[in-house]
């Protein structure tokens, strides 16, 4: 059997994991057995914080629309039951912006949400 060269494989193998761990601290971006598991380990968790992201921003949602909707004689739990009987389709993203940046606007949603029968 012929012998296989591998160094344009094994370097462009290399480059690409020491690429992937620029910025990383110390041996962890110089050497390349060191650069691979951190790189392992930084898309572990990269893949794994992207779905928490998401858990953690409704949190963040819910957190903020409970503190405004407390401020207007109301729980989280008792607003939402009336914003869906008063069939207001606002997600949770944009309640908390409008208890955020616009705190008579979400004082007015509450009201309607109150008066519906």
């Amino acid at each position: 059997m012929p012998r296989v060269k591998r160094g344009n494989v094994a370097r462009k193998r290399r480059k690409k994991i020491l690429k992937l761990a620029k910025g990383f601290r110390g041996s962890h971006s110089k050497l390349f057995r060191t650069a691979n598991q951190q790189v392992m380990k930084a898309l572990r968790n990269a893949y794994r914080d992207r779905r928490k992201r998401k858990r953690d921003f409704r949190r963040l949602w819910i957190t903020r629309i409970n503190a405004a909707a407390r401020l207007n004689g109301l729980s989280y739990s008792q607003l939402t039951g009336k914003l869906k009987k008063a069939d207001i389709g606002l997600n949770r993203k944009m309640l908390a912006n409008l208890a955020m940046l616009d705190p008579q606007a979400f004082s007015k949603v509450v009201e309607v949400a109150n008066n519906a029968k």
